[in-house]
Order: C-alpha cells, then sequence, then structure tokens
C-alpha cells in the first residue's frame, strides 16, 4: 500500500473496508466501468461483500449498468450506498440528484470534494472489497483519490485502439509514484467467440498479449467483443451475466494481501 499521504482522509466510523482497488484507464471509452462491474459482480458471486464507488463523476455509468435509481438514503450522520439486486454497495453522484441527466459542470475541487465525502461521510458497513470506477486520464481526481483514499492496488483498462505499451507504461509511473501496485492490465474488446464452433478470434491481432513482463506486469487478462453485455448493460441487469470473465484479475485481487493493516488504521485525519 502507498505511503501515508498528509492529505489522507479517514473513513466513515461505519465503514470497515478491507481491500481498496481502483480501476484506471489512459482515456475513456475502452469499458473501464465495465470492467469495474464485472469485478464487483464476480467478487459478489464468491461471496464477498463488495462495494462500488463511481469516482467518474461527469461521465458516471455504474447505476445504469445496475439499474438503480432514485435517490440515496441519508441521516444527519451518514448517507447509505444504494444496493444492487445481488447485494453490491453504490455511491454514485447520480443516486444523489433529481436530474441524473444533467451535465455535471463542475470545477476540480469541486468533484475532488465530492470525492472525498464518498469516503468519509458514506456508511458501507463491513466491505471485503471496494472497488473505484476511476475517471479517465490523470487529473485532479485521480490525484485526489490516491493521496486522500487508502487504495491498496490498481487494475488498468485498455482497448485495441490503444496504443498500449504506451498507455501501460504510464500506468507503471503512475503507480510508482504513487507507490501502489499495479496489479495487471484488462484487454477490453480483445476477441470475439465465433458463434459456431466458439473459437476466440481476435480481429486486432494478439501482439500485446504476454508481452507486458517488460513492465513487471504479470497478470493480464480479456474481455470479448460480446452485444449480450451491452445489452444487459443498458436493460441495468448485468449481474444476471452467465459468463466467468476476469478470473485471472479477480483471482489476483483475491490473492493480493494488503500491508501496513496497523497504519492503516492508525492513519491521521485531515488537517482541518
Amino acid at each position: 500500500m502507498a505511503n501515508f499521504s498528509p492529505f489522507r482522509v479517514k473513513a466513515h466510523p461505519l465503514s470497515n473496508v478491507k481491500k481498496v482497488i481502483a480501476v484506471c484507464s489512459g482515456k475513456g471509452g475502452v469499458g473501464k466501468s465495465l470492467t469495474t462491474a464485472l469485478l464487483a459482480i464476480n467478487a459478489r458471486r464468491a461471496g464477498k461483500k463488495v462495494a462500488i464507488i463511481d469516482a467518474d463523476v461527469t461521465g458516471p455509468s455504474i447505476p445504469k449498468i445496475f439499474g438503480l435509481s432514485g435517490m440515496i438514503k441519508a441521516s444527519e450522520d451518514a448517507m447509505f450506498p444504494a444496493v444492487t439486486e445481488s447485494g453490491i454497495e453504490v455511491i454514485s453522484l447520480n443516486l444523489m440528484t433529481d436530474d441524473p441527466s444533467a451535465p455535471v459542470i463542475w470545477r476540480g475541487p469541486v468533484i475532488s470534494g465530492l470525492i472525498k465525502q464518498f469516503w468519509t461521510d458514506v456508511a458501507y458497513g463491513d466491505i471485503d472489497e471496494l472497488y473505484i470506477d476511476m475517471p479517465p486520464g490523470p487529473g485532479d481526481v485521480p490525484l485526489t483519490v490516491f493521496q486522500s483514499l487508502p487504495v491498496d492496488a490498481i487494475v488498468t483498462v485498455t482497448s485495441p485502439q490503444d496504443l498500449v505499451s504506451l498507455i501501460v507504461e504510464k500506468s507503471v509511473r503512475m503507480a510508482q509514484m504513487m507507490e501502489i501496485p499495479l496489479l495487471g492490465v484488462v484487454h477490453n474488446m480483445s476477441y470475439y467467440a465465433c458463434p459456431h464452433c466458439g473459437e476466440k478470434l481476435y480481429p486486432f491481432g494478439q501482439a500485446h498479449l504476454g508481452k507486458l513482463s517488460q513492465y513487471g506486469i504479470e497478470v493480464e487478462d480479456e474481455l470479448p467483443i460480446d452485444p449480450s453485455l451491452a445489452s444487459l448493460c443498458d436493460a441495468g441487469l448485468l449481474e444476471r451475466y452467465e459468463g466467468d470473465y476476469l478470473q485471472a484479475i479477480g483471482k489476483a485481487i483475491s490473492e493480493f494481501e494488503v500491508k501496513h493493516v496497523v497504519e492503516k488504521e492508525e492513519e491521521p485525519q485531515e488537517q482541518k
């Protein structure tokens, strides 16, 4: 886990989160939210208590993927996340506004403040794995997440349209600067399965698979071009998908041991 930042904020007293995973991408539209959702669904199917923070404030899609709508509940002391069909807890700006379709035209500091509130003011309860759907690329919000929240590891998502080596190299350097482990890379839209024989066909080639070890990355996973996933996301029913995607990344997350647990509990509160 990263060294403790002087900007680190403390979780809500009713939250006990064991592991925090940030899902990142070099640009938008590569399937970062889909990856976040699938990882959370797989973890929930494995019997874990799971939560998602939708930190992509200007382009939130997690509630849509899970069919969530309406306003979250709150008391004087806490906000309470929405809960999906299978029991995944979700917090998102789209669950805190009367009109989810309204554009978010906020400056960086305002968005960063909201992300901190997603950690300090939300009562998650006991959570085994909390996934953060990050905004794409670098910027104020990713920096706020890495400095203010106790992120334990990073997963990076790429697409065939990316210059994968460049994206991965940037991700590696970011992880090194933040002193956070980069667990692996997900190649989205990597292949499609022949409807007749099930053979995997790679329209963009397999040039990048297995060649990221030079960056110290041992785990790579793939997501296919699968129209059924898009249909389920549009219907808000992704939890009902019947595949077994992202098992390699999921296993890496499960086996990843969070270090400095004592220090994590004793980390200082943000200076007021």
